[in-house]
């Protein structure tokens, strides 16, 4: 077996040979002829020619030798439910979900827009649309209406599948009026609804000749078998939209080939879990890591998928390792968020279950600080595995690979450039590579790897100017993040070079936060920078001018309007933007040229140094800032 150094050598000096080695974990259809091709930098194609289906690859070729064994188990503490498929059930729902589509006219290269809460069918639904040849685009059920709108607009789906609800923390969340909502904004609506009504919003109704009702349309597929639509292994498998410096929404776009040996090799190098083994990620399938290790990854691997709907203190603080016991699951994901709202429950809920299973703990999404990663590998006695990566990776980065080699762990490092992966650190002004221990950009240099996106959905400019324009030296793909290499090369990264804010490992993008705030009537001017938060990594805070200010005249009326906007938030873009808090002020720190100044309103905010003002129009904006804080 190679070391960690010689395996990621290897995937850097003779990528074609090493990822055509890979590729043999996944079944293809028709063999590629050319491993990588890469003549249009910084577009890279990878096994051009074969043709491959994600289905196929994470269904039906598990069925003959594991059709038995469980696929997926869902586990619902919000409305007290479990329920199991095997691999052979699984191959008979997802048949059943995607004969409903191509009933309704689904077919290769149609896109399906996916709005559901975090149940199985949520599940068959993206297998369905995959194995139509269609792309899907799984849209997190904490996105208002307006949200949905601006990604129905741009995906232009032909069908959309939604629930009556979901629900979190014993709170129904009624998403059909929602995507009501979505379908009067949207210049592109799509023609049908499939709803699949779990009966929790009572309210519920359906539009005659629009809305389809999921379990009448099941039940007239019962026993029929959709063929599998072969795809070319760089023709898309699925659009994921993700926040960036502007309003709108970038549309990551992934491939079929590519990602399908990305996730596979992933499983057994980095997440060490092997077929018929159980495999718990507490994510959503509304991100990135749901898509790729609740879904995907796991069942290419002929792993048991746990998907959780709940929350990890519900019924109790020991409900996670509750299931890690019952399924014996062996590898686990989960963030450091949702690690240090455990840290502060009662130490016993972390002995009471038998988690002796339990190999490996993999955490990522935000930083993880070292009290939490020691406390967790001493309650749990399993080993903790950092990662660093994001919707654009489509896997990790930055980490260890027990798989190959078990190297030694550093707390608050992700390790090590993962295979495939040629990483630079560089200078933010003069590009070039920065000395061990010295702060530099996260760069990756082209071709990325198999499984990352290939481009922006219907941008290819914008994926280019976006990520391969940073630097004016070299091209190069920039990760947007700060971060450091040690004398030993392990990796820290610290934090975000723009202004996207990252809140519990979802990142949010300050001009998407701060369009909703300005969506209130009397706000005429607006900054939200992100502030660092001991449990969610950062908050939004946003600092308003206001056209009236008779309605913040008094502490009473400057909380009511606050708490306006923050429901106008709501509204435009969900609970999932709120600022923590509105401060209000008469003018914003601005440079003399009229840019915001960002980086000092947040330094403030952290009781840190604003830096460099001598460009700074107003002083007194800077003292209004500090004034709102204290009060």
């Amino acid at each position: 077996m190679a070391t960690n150094r010689e395996f990621h050598a290897r995937s850097l000096k003779d990528p074609e040979g090493f990822w055509a080695e890979e590729a043999r974990r996944i079944d293809w259809h028709k063999p590629f002829g050319k491993v990588l091709e890469y003549t249009n930098p910084p577009f890279s194609k990878w096994f051009v020619g074969g043709e491959t289906n994600l289905c196929y690859n994470a269904v039906d070729r598990h069925v003959k030798e594991r059709g038995d064994q469980d696929a997926l188990v869902w586990i619902s503490t919000e409305v007290h439910q479990k329920r199991a498929f095997t691999y052979g059930e699984l191959y008979a729902e997802v048949n059943r979900f995607a004969a409903v589509l191509r009933d309704l006219g689904v077919g290769k290269g149609d896109r399906v827009l996916i709005y559901m809460p975090m149940t199985p069918e949520a599940v068959f639904a993206m297998l369905a649309t995959v194995r139509l040849g269609a792309i899907h685009s799984v849209v997190f059920g904490g996105f208002a209406a307006a949200s949905l709108a601006a990604r129905i607009d741009d995906a232009r789906p032909k069908v959309m599948i939604t629930s009556d609800a979901g629900m979190r923390m014993g709170k129904v969340i009624a998403l059909k009026p929602l995507v009501d909502e979505s379908m009067r904004l949207a210049k592109h609506p799509p023609r049908h609804v499939v709803v699949v009504d779990r009966g929790i919003d009572q309210k519920m109704t359906l539009t005659q000749g629009r809305d389809i009702d999921y379990a009448q349309a099941r039940e007239k597929q019962r026993g029929v078998e959709v063929p599998v639509t072969w795809l070319e292994s760089n023709e898309p498998s699925y659009i994921l939209y993700t926040s960036g410096t502007t309003g709108k929404p970038k549309g990551v776009q992934r491939d079929t080939g590519g990602y399908a040996v990305a996730l596979a090799a992933s499983m057994r190098h980095i997440f060490c879990s092997n077929p018929g083994e159980a495999y718990f990620c507490t994510s959503d399938i509304g991100w990135v890591v749901g898509h790729s290790y609740i879904v995907y990854g796991p069942l290419i691997n002929g792993s048991t998928t746990i998907m959780y709907e709940g929350v990890p203190m519900r019924p109790d603080a020991g409900i996670w390792w509750k299931i890690v016991q019952d399924y014996k699951v062996t590898s686990m994901f989960s963030s450091p968020t949702a690690i240090r709202v455990l840290k502060k429950q009662d130490p016993a809920w972390m002995k009471k279950y038998d988690t002796s299973t339990l190999r490996y703990l993999y955490l990522a999404g935000e930083p993880l600080d070292e009290p939490t990663a020691r406390w967790v590998s001493e309650s749990l006695g399993a080993q903790i595995v950092d990662n660093y990566w994001q919707t654009e990776s489509g896997w990790p980065i930055l980490t260890a690979c027990p798989g190959v080699e078990d190297t030694p762990r550093k707390f608050g490092s992700p390790s090590f450039a993962a295979y495939g992966y040629r990483l630079k650190l560089k200078h933010e002004e003069t590009g070039k590579e920065v000395a061990t221990g010295e702060k530099g950009v996260l760069c990756i240099a082209p071709p990325l790897p198999p499984g990352a996106m290939s481009t922006i959905w219907g941008d290819d400019a914008r994926f280019v100017s976006t990520y391969f324009k940073s630097f004016a030296d070299e091209m190069v793909y920039t990760t947007f993040d700060w971060a450091t290499r040690d004398a030993d090369g392990y990796y820290f990264v610290l934090g975000r070079t723009d202004d996207v804010i990252n809140v519990a490992g979802h990142r949010l993008g300050t001009r998407e936060i701060e369009e909703a705030v300005q969506a209130h009537a009397n706000v005429a001017e607006v900054a939200v920078v992100g502030v660092a938060d001991s449990l969610k990594g950062q908050v939004p805070m946003a600092f308003a001018v206001v056209k009236d200010s008779a309605r913040i005249a008094t502490p009473e009326l400057a909380a009511a309007h606050e708490k306006e906007i923050m429901a106008t938030v709501d509204k435009e873009l969900g609970a999932i933007g709120r600022p923590s808090r509105v401060c209000f002020v008469t003018a914003l720190p601005k440079t003399r040229s009229g840019k915001l100044l960002r980086r000092s309103i947040q330094a403030i905010c952290e009781g840190r140094d604003p830096g460099d003002l001598t460009t700074i129009e107003d002083p007194g904006a800077l003292e209004q800032i500090r004034a709102a804080l204290r009060g």
